[in-house]
């Protein structure tokens, strides 16, 4: 910064002494010029505030004669305690202005936190997957309540077709659950059929029917004991119980032998049958027919006819329906004629000896 000065006249005359028409800038930093206005270093020092002195008024030429080259500016440290910016003079042109205050720095906003948007998401997510296993678990009840509908369907024709299967004959099923349980009987001179029947037998023994004529022999001389053969087993029997009129004869085995049931129903022509026996003594034969005719009122008592083959040694065997169950004791056939066999109703055997069936 330069400060010029112009020449002046003194207002009290120009008797000042040693004055020669120009006035020295003093050269002392951070001096002052006195008069209408004053100069300032760019960088005061700070000292105490000069006195006030009263000087004439100065005029200042625009014309600069006298220059004065500003010292380097030079910064203190700003003491602590309220800042010392002013100076003792009243006129407001000569006072160096107060600092600025120093903004107020802006309020720290806490940063967004990044878990919030997570969280969202995450529950997002999980309404999401909610929905979606509702959406299956209601898919899967409407596949079940499908599913439940066909099996009930199914269930229903399964228990049709077996009702019609019950009524389909098979021959060799029928053979395979018999067979076990029938015998050849050899009674004196005499051979026939015996087969065990029911389950009411005491432990360790069986019931078994066959006819009386098969037995007559050894019945007659007075005799009990009777064979029961099948392949390689032989079983001794004993001639419990006969009924000359009814052709019926109980017998005993000291063995248990699985018996077979006895129908309750009414047979009826077309049913179809199997015989088991041994003809001419050959035991496990087995011929198959239907029934030809239920008489119940022959005068030798209720009769079952049949087509199935028969010969002698077939008398006393089962006749068997479909199910397995025995529906007459075979007992004779027609002389002279093919096809005609005669069986007693099983229900009559069964009435003639109590507590067998």
């Amino acid at each position: 910064m330069t400060t010029t000065y112009d020449p002046f006249i003194p207002a009290e005359g120009a008797d000042q002494p040693g004055y020669d028409g120009h006035r020295r800038a003093e050269g002392r930093a951070g001096g002052v010029a006195w008069g209408g206005e004053q100069s300032w270093d760019p960088e005061p020092r700070w000292s105490a505030p000069a006195p006030q002195r009263t000087v004439p008024e100065q005029r200042w030429s625009p014309d600069p004669r006298w220059e004065q080259p500003a010292p380097a500016p030079r910064w203190d440290p700003e003491p602590a305690g309220p800042p010392r910016w002013q100076t003792g003079m009243s006129d407001s042109r000569s006072a160096v202005p107060l600092p600025l205050p120093e903004p107020e720095p802006e309020p720290v906003r806490p940063a967004r936190s990044r878990a919030k948007p997570v969280l969202v998401g995450l529950v997002v997510l999980l309404v999401l997957v909610a929905g979606w296993q509702a959406y299956r678990i209601e898919l899967m009840s409407s596949d079940n309540a499908s599913m439940h509908s066909v099996l009930a369907t199914e269930k229903e024709r399964t228990d049709r077709l077996e009702k019609e299967l019950a009524g389909v004959f098979d021959p060799e099923a029928v053979s395979s659950s018999v067979l076990p349980s029938v015998f050849r009987v050899r009674a004196g001179e005499f051979t026939g059929t015996a087969f065990a029947v029911g389950s009411k037998a005491d432990n360790g023994t069986s019931n078994l029917f066959t006819n009386y004529h098969v037995v007559a022999e050894v019945w007659v001389d007075g005799g009990r004991t009777v064979s029961l053969e099948r392949g390689n087993t032989k079983i001794e029997a004993t001639i419990v119980r006969v009924n000359k009129g009814k052709d019926l004869a109980l017998l005993r085995a000291d063995q248990e032998i699985d018996g077979l049931s006895a129908a309750t129903g009414q047979v009826k022509p077309g049913q179809q049958v199997v015989v088991v026996g041994a003809p001419l003594g050959l035991d496990d034969s087995v011929t198959t027919g239907v029934i030809s005719a239920y008489r119940p009122n022959d005068k030798d008592g209720t009769t079952i006819q049949f087509d199935a083959p028969i010969n002698p040694g077939n008398s006393g065997g089962p006749v068997v329906n479909a199910s397995n169950q025995v529906v007459g004791v075979a007992t004779a056939k027609a002389k002279d004629a093919e096809g005609i066999g005669l069986a007693i109703d099983i229900k009559v055997a069964c009435t003639t000896y109590k507590n067998i069936c």
